[in-house]
C-alpha cells in the first residue's frame, strides 16, 4: 500500500522536484551507509527502502525524458 502511494507522489512531481528528492535520498543513503560501518544503524530495512525510491525516481525520469 505505502509503495504504490509513494509512487503516486513522485509521478506527479516536476523534473526538479525528483532531482532535489533524488539528492536529498542519495544523501540519506551515504549517511546510512556511514552508520552501518560505525555499527549505529538501528533501522537496517530503511537502506533498502532508500535504494528503491533512488530507483523509482531514475526511472521516472528517464520516462520523463522519453515522453519529451
Amino acid at each position: 500500500m505505502k509503495q504504490k502511494q509513494r509512487l503516486s507522489d513522485l509521478k506527479v512531481m516536476s523534473k526538479d522536484q525528483l532531482e532535489q528528492e533524488f539528492l536529498n535520498l542519495k544523501k540519506e543513503q551515504f549517511n546510512l551507509r556511514f552508520q552501518r560501518a560505525t555499527g549505529q544503524l538501528e533501522n537496517t530495512a530503511r537502506v533498502r527502502v532508500v535504494r528503491r525510491d533512488i530507483a523509482r525516481i531514475k526511472s521516472l525520469a528517464a520516462q520523463q525524458t522519453a515522453k519529451a
